[in-house]
């Protein structure tokens, strides 16, 4: 069984491939993108692309590779639209071209239901795809296009996680955005003032090894789906961003000042984002099990070893 994975020198696509070896021992695992140990791929040179799929011509591939934070996408929405679009539809055409019995999981987003999560209720996969941000409507649209290649026959699992976190993630997102601040202070490198947004949401949130164990879970040989099969994968249970805030400092042990940074405030955020994920529990026997807790100590002892080792770079 050969598994290709886009995006494997990514956040995510680190714990994937360990979580993949242990899933699948015997598999060989093909890691493709533009960090340090990849295979060479640029989603956007669609000619590189094909030609990479019909050398490898994968059984599976978890494509991951994309644009991924919402402040990035926004400050240059050209490469997001390239990336997130039309380089997952030139990767979905050279599987079907190349590899046509190969399962691909799609990486999407809950980010593309926007609007929808004002109902105030958990949302599941028949929800209103309403994006409300140019994140969330590339991947609304690039997990609408794969739904229209299942059915052209390609073999599509869209996944969409919820927020996830955990060691490894870059400060583009708010649990490592405050992580860092917290362990800067810790070490002296800052005053003790933490520079925040919106405190009030609450979220959906998971720990990115119980997003990357149902990405696993997919590829099992014997499973069958749906074709274009879509799958929300959620903890089901709100967590406000004041309280990810609170308990981080307590983790670490840091007394410091809360101060708004208007910066800091998007304009689209909703109050309540929560997902039901009780599709993937039915179809793959999915469930979060690691500890929320022990996800923010994780990404705390993360930034302080990052801290530790860079110091004021960091």
């Amino acid at each position: 069984m050969k598994i290709l994975v886009t995006g494997a020198g990514g956040f995510v696509g680190g714990h994937l491939m360990l979580v993949l070896a242990q899933h699948y021992p015997h598999a060989t695992l093909i890691g493709a993108g533009n960090a340090p140990g990849d295979t060479r791929l640029e989603l956007t040179d669609f000619a590189a692309v094909d030609a990479l799929v019909e050398q490898i011509r994968p059984d599976a591939c978890v494509h991951l590779a994309a644009v991924a934070a919402i402040g990035d996408a926004r400050s240059n929405p050209e490469r997001a639209w390239q990336v997130n679009l039309h380089g997952t539809l030139a990767l979905a055409r050279a599987i079907l071209t190349h590899a046509p019995a190969c399962r691909l999981v799609f990486a999407s987003s809950a980010d593309l239901y926007g609007a929808s999560f004002r109902a105030g209720v958990p949302l599941d996969e028949t929800a209103v795809l309403a994006p409300l941000n140019t994140y969330g409507a590339t991947k609304a649209a690039a997990d609408l296009a794969l739904g229209a290649f299942a059915a052209e026959g390609l073999r599509v699992v869209r996944v969409r996680p919820f927020n996830h976190t955990g060691a490894g993630q870059s400060t583009g997102f708010v649990v490592p955005a405050f992580a860092r601040q917290i362990m800067r202070i810790e070490a002296g490198l800052q005053p003790p003032v933490l520079r925040v947004g919106d405190l009030t949401p609450k979220r959906d949130f998971l720990d990115v090894r119980d997003v990357c164990a149902a990405y696993a879970l997919c590829l099992r040989p014997e499973l069958e789906l749906a074709p274009g099969q879509i799958l929300n994968i959620a903890s089901g249970r709100p967590v406000g961003i004041a309280e990810i805030l609170e308990t981080l400092r307590q983790i670490a042990g840091v007394d410091a000042k809360v101060q708004t940074d208007p910066n800091l405030l998007r304009p689209s955020d909703i109050p309540f984002a929560i997902g039901n994920a009780g599709l993937a529990n039915r179809l793959l026997g999915w469930r979060p099990t690691i500890d929320w807790h022990t996800t923010l100590v994780d990404v705390i002892t993360d930034w302080r070893h990052r801290i530790a080792a860079a110091g004021n770079a960091v």
